[in-house]
């Protein structure tokens, strides 16, 4: 019995020397590693942020197209350094050229149409019968190195390209999407202002927003910060002057409600927005022109309880816009009334939009559709 006990005792002390040596080895090796992955991250910082000026895009790319993760524990890096994975692929933009002038000035209509692919009714259609009074803008049909594609083989063409969660988003988007309610911004001299309206339509699902008569070279993208991007899920469209734009609107089967304060003024709570309706907001300073309140169809007016009397602009169109979708809910029992076929249209434009890469993958796929005709049943 003496002896099988000293044995036990020399086998426990022999075990625990290599659990001790175990111990040790691991801690030096994780040591190492963390070691190692800190120099290569701060190598990674130091390669990405001391390129030449010659590969400004990479640069850009890498500050612009990457979405942090959490890092590893207890290894010290410096805020913009952090393990990262490409979020959507998109090439970057060149800012120094993305203006409000070029973008929405009537001088430059080309760059607003840009922003559209499917194809589109001419401007002066009007409304026929069939639609029920409603007005949507686009043909189903997208074309592309001479060939026209159908939207249901727009969104088979970019199916691949697109995150399922950012799909599930876009179908979302686009059910609760109307055209039954448009924003008409007329003079706006602050950039800012257009913007946050553009912000609050596409929040709101207004998809129609027409600007009137505005030009200016301030940059766009100091505002980009306040409309987050919402310009590119809009269709933009840009006019001359008050009445051409009343004109289309008109024969698109909209009523024109100019936000005004006088004699005949209806309250917005007074008003039954089921009917299609633009909203025209004014000028910061001037309010709407006396050549919009002629031609337009009611005045209306925000009910006020305060010592002021007026709202911002853009608080002002964000509240008329939220009112609207209000009473186009509780009265048709959704702000959102697009038909499947236009959903699957508007649907196909987001697509499109997603990425610059989309109309070079759907010109691929009207290529293979050329070269290999569906035969005829």
């Amino acid at each position: 019995m003496l002896w099988r006990h000293k044995h036990t005792s020399s086998y426990k002390l022999l075990v625990q020397n290599s659990s001790l040596h175990f111990l040790l080895f691991l801690t030096y090796t994780m040591t190492l590693c963390q070691a190692l992955v800190r120099t290569s991250l701060l190598s990674s910082h130091f390669f990405i942020h001391h390129l030449p000026s010659s590969f400004p895009t990479i640069r850009h790319g890498f500050q612009r197209n990457c979405r942090r993760i959490r890092c590893i524990p207890e290894v010290s890096i410096p805020e913009a350094v952090a393990i990262s994975e490409p979020s959507i692929l998109e090439p970057s933009e060149d800012l120094s050229k993305d203006t409000v002038e070029q973008l929405i000035s009537p001088q430059n209509k080309d760059n607003v149409s840009k922003l559209m692919k499917m194809e589109r009714k001419p401007t002066n259609t009007a409304v026929v019968p069939e639609t029920n009074g409603r007005w949507f803008p686009y043909l189903d049909e997208f074309r592309v190195n001479g060939v026209s594609l159908s939207s249901g083989e727009v969104v088979e063409a970019l199916d691949p390209l697109i995150l399922d969660v950012r799909k599930e988003r876009f179908r979302n988007v686009v059910k609760h999407r109307s055209y039954g309610v448009c924003l008409v911004v007329e003079g706006l001299s602050d950039f800012g202002n257009v913007s946050a309206v553009c912000r609050s339509a596409d929040a709101l699902g207004l998809q129609s927003v027409h600007v009137v008569s505005c030009g200016s070279s301030k940059r766009y993208r100091d505002n980009r910060h306040v409309s987050m991007g919402s310009e590119k899920w809009l269709d933009i469209e840009v006019w001359n002057s008050t009445q051409e734009c009343f004109d289309v609107l008109k024969s698109r089967g909209y009523r024109i409600a100019t936000t005004h304060l006088g004699k005949n003024t209806v309250s917005i709570y007074d008003m039954d927005w089921s009917c299609p309706t633009a909203i025209v907001v004014g000028n910061e300073n001037r309010g709407i022109s006396e050549e919009a309140l002629k031609l337009s169809d009611l005045h209306c007016s925000i009910p006020m309880n305060g010592m002021v009397d007026s709202f911002n602009v853009s608080v002002a169109a964000g509240i008329l816009m939220h009112h609207a979708v209000c009473d186009r809910t509780s009265r048709l029992g959704s702000h959102g009334d697009l038909t499947s076929e236009e959903n699957q249209i508007l649907l196909a434009e987001f697509f499109l939009r997603h990425s610059k890469s989309a109309i070079s993958i759907a010109g691929d796929y009207a290529k293979r559709k050329s070269s290999n005709p569906m035969p005829k049943l």
